[in-house]
């Protein structure tokens, strides 16, 4: 930072105690700094953090609202953010804390002589936070009327990587105008028209407005102070994607590293095929109560030669469990009978059987097997609903399903990525039109793989496949998104998310940059490779990018998932026309069906 309070005339030949400390504040850079999560509010998935900062704990100041009043009436407000957004940096990045860095800064700051573009980077520079990472958040405090220059200034900066936000919309002076002459990225909705929304219909008309405006924009809408579980359903209704408050954490000085945050009224919806649950192994076997003697237990093992196993019960809840070898055996010892007619079945009972509810899916059930003793894989595990005994099942029934499981996973899923194949994607896309839904999907193909994976070999190829496979299953909304492994290089994307354009050009960024790691440092530099084709004449490929043809799905438009195969597979051959990464939308539904 440039400014210092050398540089800065003091207006009060004897200044106030609250001017004394907001310099020592400015010159010390004594402000505190916390961290909100900003979450998607779908399925809880982090976006970012959103940077507050505080005056020393102990002061007058300590209250942001105070800190920034008193730095206005000292024509300090400039100086002040600042040092704030140094500090910002410096916590972010002591802290690495993932997602994006949301950085409050006032629109004078950035007009000021003091702080110039470069040394906005530069300050990015030391800390060591990259651009992209952050997203400046512009507060207004008073009417600005040097709109151009500000549009000019955040053009500069958007050149670099950055994205901006409009913060407190619907409150202070002229952030529609703002919104207007910038078109943010990001537009945050102000906790007002938040709070209550469920029980406020002025509120929520406002909010469903400004909903329309934000997707006529290009915008995303931000809500802030989200409280309450009633008001987050009520902004998923309305179609706001993200939010931060209280529901998901107050600000604090160290948030940790979650990326997830647990949100009422979310459940992860899987797609596709479910695994069967251990009621589907269920073997009706009598049990016995744990007053029963070990006779009793004797005589139905010797008059059922198919019975395996006998669970014990105390008020229907399961406490022990008889095996057929156990209790045979120490039967046929010498004067054992006599000794043990008339004990309790407890006795030569197991008293810590595996119980296993009925809900539990088979592959969570193989992996408590396994983790047990082998005993449970020979004498059988006792199934419950509620704490109350249903029936047993059998190891020799588990391995069964398991190895069926294993054949159908080598069915449906590809074994590359073992991401979910033609089959259940097929079926996906059945299931939507069959429901009616609208969806987009998204044909994703590499350009110039084949020329790749002759110059680098099959190894390298795989590893370029995998990379595509993650970067998609990453970007999308794993709450409302589907991403299936066509084979090869081909992928489909089955897309319900509101912002499913911003997510796939996320994917072609992401793509570009990480698959630099697979050329070699000449093909980079030289910006693609040569490899001589069947006939030993040299071409030149450009580095491989990534097509992705979009086409969007109505009701009643498409009679069949072959029609949308169809379509889909148009619109990804107009998207490899496009040099480079690139992502064709096809807007005539119409013509669409035609294809």
């Amino acid at each position: 930072m440039n400014t210092c309070l050398d540089d800065v005339t003091l207006a009060m030949p004897q200044p106030a105690p609250s001017r004394l400390l907001l310099e020592k504040i400015i010159r010390e850079g004594l402000v505190q700094v916390v961290f909100q999560p900003i979450v998607y509010l779908a399925s809880g998935e982090l976006l970012g953090y959103e940077a507050l900062v505080r005056g020393p704990s102990d002061s007058i100041l300590h209250s942001p609202v105070a800190l920034f009043a008193h730095a206005a009436e000292a024509g300090l407000s400039a100086v002040l953010d600042q040092v704030c957004m140094s500090a910002v940096l410096r916590e972010f990045a002591r802290q690495q804390l993932p997602g994006h860095l949301f950085m409050n800064v006032m629109p004078d700051t950035l007009l000021c002589d003091d702080l110039t573009v470069d040394g906005l980077l530069g300050m990015l520079a030391v800390s060591g936070v990259q651009a992209e990472r952050v997203v400046l958040e512009l507060t207004e405090t008073r009417p600005n009327a040097t709109y151009p220059v500000l549009r000019k200034v955040v053009d500069a900066l958007r050149a670099s990587g950055l994205r901006l936000a409009l913060d407190d919309l619907g409150e202070g002076y002229s952030n529609l105008r703002l919104w207007s002459e910038l078109s943010p990225e990001l537009v945050k909705l102000d906790k007002y028209f938040v709070q209550n929304i469920h029980q406020d219909p002025i509120k929520l008309q406002f909010v469903r407005s400004l909903v329309d405006m934000a997707r006529a924009a290009g915008s995303t809408l931000v809500a802030e102070g989200v409280e309450q579980a009633e008001e987050l359903a009520v902004l998923r209704d309305l179609g706001v994607l993200m939010g931060q408050g209280y529901l998901m954490s107050r600000p604090v000085t160290k948030p940790g590293k979650a990326t997830r945050y647990n949100l009422p009224g979310y459940a992860p919806v899987k797609v596709g095929r479910t695994l069967p649950q251990a009621r589907s192994l269920l073997v009706a076997v009598q049990a016995l109560p744990d007053t029963a003697n070990c006779e009793q237990a004797y005589r139905l093992f010797a008059d059922q030669p198919d019975l395996f196993a006998i669970p014990v019960l105390r008020g229907g809840r399961p406490v022990g469990l008889l095996s057929r070898h156990h209790v045979l055996e120490s039967f046929a010892k010498p004067f054992s009978r006599e000794l043990l007619a008339k004990k309790s079945c407890m006795t030569l009972a197991d008293g810590a059987p595996l119980v296993v509810p009925a809900e539990l899916d088979i592959q969570t059930l193989s992996h408590r097997v396994v983790a047990a003793d082998r005993r449970y894989l020979l004498d059988g595990f006792i199934i419950v609903e509620d704490g109350h005994y249903l029936g047993m099942g059998t190891g020799h029934d588990l391995m069964r399903v398991i190895s069926e499981q294993q054949l159908l996973a080598a069915r449906y899923a590809n074994p590359l990525t073992g991401l979910p194949g033609n089959v259940p994607i097929s079926d996906e896309v059945a299931r939507l039109l069959e429901e009616g839904r609208s969806f987009a999907v998204a044909y994703v193909d590499l350009d110039h793989f084949k020329p790749f994976n002759d110059q680098y070999g099959y190894g390298a190829g795989d590893d370029m496949i995998r990379l595509l496979g993650t970067i998609l299953e990453t970007a999308v909304d794993s709450a409302r998104d589907f991403v299936g492994h066509v084979g090869g290089d081909d992928f489909v994307l089955l897309l319900q998310s509101c912002n499913w354009e911003m997510r796939l050009q996320r994917v072609l960024q992401q793509f570009d940059q990480s698959v630099l790691a697979l050329f070699s440092e000449g093909d980079r530099l030289a910006g693609g490779f040569c490899v001589a084709d069947r006939q030993g004449q040299v071409q030149f490929f450009p580095l491989t990018s990534v097509s992705i043809g979009v086409l969007q799905v109505r009701p009643g438009f498409f009679a069949s998932h072959y029609a949308v195969a169809s379509a889909a597979t148009h619109a990804k051959k107009m998207a490899k026309k496009q040099d480079g990464s690139a992502i064709y939308i096809e807007n005539d539904v119409m013509a669409a069906v035609m294809h």
